[in-house]
């Protein structure tokens, strides 16, 4: 028993591997990319490489700004003006800074203009909205989540619910957070959740509870995000014309700082951290083997815990006198004689993503000594969804992940983690 209880203490995960094409009709690499919104650190890293091309260095150049707007009531994300402007003619994100899931109130704006607030239980009776309570409520902390489509707002002003919302934030209880705002403009809006695709080569779904390079709490302003240890974490491509038209840079971006002017409101560019890692012991992957094979081929949960350590900088040796870290690279293996890592932390869009992942799939149009590459994202832990709408919890962990390993053949692994209390990743 006192075994049972210790093994209901330790932080559990739901990891999902899939394998399929970036070619294949049903590929679902997009539709996952576009419908994860609140990224923190995007890593990529390529084994047999010293120097990133500069297609690449152009695109993690490019990746920016985000901004951090001080005090900002949630009654200007209902205002037409902010709807037209803002979520017609593109995808917002946004995100409260400094405020903890499983505790404090928290609210998110996702692109397709739903506004999700996780309210806890003083706030919602106090708000008078309709909302529901939510799948990760304590007995102590109990929380209501309430969504708001801001798009049946525009079309609706004058109806009951419109009004409602309105006196609520304007009167009845005016809310006022800090948010983190990130906005890109794409012409006509669409809503990524309306995109199609199947589940090519789905093969498991597996709790672990290690494994996984976990996300981290948010901790004071902007500029001090990082991945401490107060919270310890865990269709086809698209073409280089696409890729140049919307990571144009220009007045699009400063669109926002001038639209918030009134408030409180400071750019950021994204921290970028690039590194050549020398004699890197890789395992092994074939890209038909997602399970593995005995003595050939290394299976992706391995792999990904492979990509904790290394994203971590932890050795890889477990030597009998090294008391921080006894991983190792999993076998068969072999070492790398350099590997080029790089990581960006800031407020990433999906787009900007996409456009990464776009052009890891081109690394191998010409011949390359790596047998693949891997892109990872990890979502910021307080956010109150992890795909689509899919509510997010903190519990004992926070994360929620997806990793990338691009072969070759233009085959690709795609590995999914959340907390074991979240729902399943899509």
């Amino acid at each position: 028993m006192a075994t049972l209880r210790r093994l209901r203490e330790v932080p559990r995960h739901l990891l999902v591997c899939e394998k399929s094409n970036f070619a294949h009709d049903k590929s679902r690499h997009r539709h996952l990319v576009e419908t994860h919104y609140h990224n923190y650190r995007v890593s990529f890293l390529i084994p047999e490489c010293g120097v990133l091309s500069r297609e690449l260095r152009s695109l993690v150049a490019q990746i920016g700004p985000y901004y951090s707007v001080k005090d900002l009531p949630l009654y200007e994300f209902i205002t037409p003006e902010f709807i037209s402007t803002f979520i017609k003619e593109g995808s917002c994100c946004a995100l409260s800074l400094n405020t903890r899931i499983d505790e404090d109130s928290t609210v998110a704006l996702l692109p397709q203009g739903t506004l999700i607030l996780s309210l806890d239980k003083d706030t919602y009776e106090e708000c008078g909205l309709q909302g529901r309570p939510s799948q990760h409520s304590g007995k102590n902390a109990p929380k209501y989540v309430v969504s708001i489509d801001l798009m049946e707002l525009a079309l609706h002003p004058d109806s009951k619910k419109s009004q409602r919302i309105a006196w609520s934030f304007k009167e009845k209880k005016p809310l006022k957070f800090d948010f983190l705002l990130a906005w890109h403009r794409e012409g006509i809006r669409h809503r990524p959740g309306a995109c199609g695709g199947g589940e090519e080569g789905r093969m498991e779904r597996c709790a672990s509870g290690r494994a996984v390079p976990k996300d981290v709490k948010r901790d004071g302003a902007i500029s001090s995000i990082h991945w401490g240890t107060a919270r310890p974490p865990a269709s086809t491509c698209s073409s280089t014309h696409m890729a140049s038209t919307m990571l144009s840079p220009g007045a699009e971006e400063s669109m926002l700082a001038s639209y918030f002017s009134s408030y409180r409101i400071q750019e950021h560019q994204p921290k970028v951290a690039l590194s050549t890692v020398v004699d890197l012991p890789c395992p092994v992957l074939l890209s038909g083997a997602l399970g593995g094979q005995p003595e050939a081929s290394c299976s992706a949960p391995e792999l990904l815990q492979w990509l904790g350590a290394v994203f971590s900088g932890a050795s890889l040796n477990n030597t009998p006198s090294d008391f921080v870290s006894s991983c190792c690279c999993p076998q068969p293996g072999t070492v790398a004689a350099q590997a080029c890592l790089c990581t960006i932390t800031g407020f990433v869009l999906p787009q900007k993503i996409h456009l990464l992942l776009d052009q890891l799939c081109h690394y191998f149009d010409e011949p390359k000594l790596a047998p693949w590459v891997t892109l990872s994202v990890q979502g910021f832990a307080d956010s109150p969804v992890s795909w689509r709408e899919n509510e997010h919890g903190f519990q004992k962990g926070g994360e929620h992940l997806y990793n990338f390993v691009i072969f070759s053949n233009q085959d690709y692994w795609l590995q999914m983690a959340v907390g074991a209390h979240d729902e399943c990743p899509p």
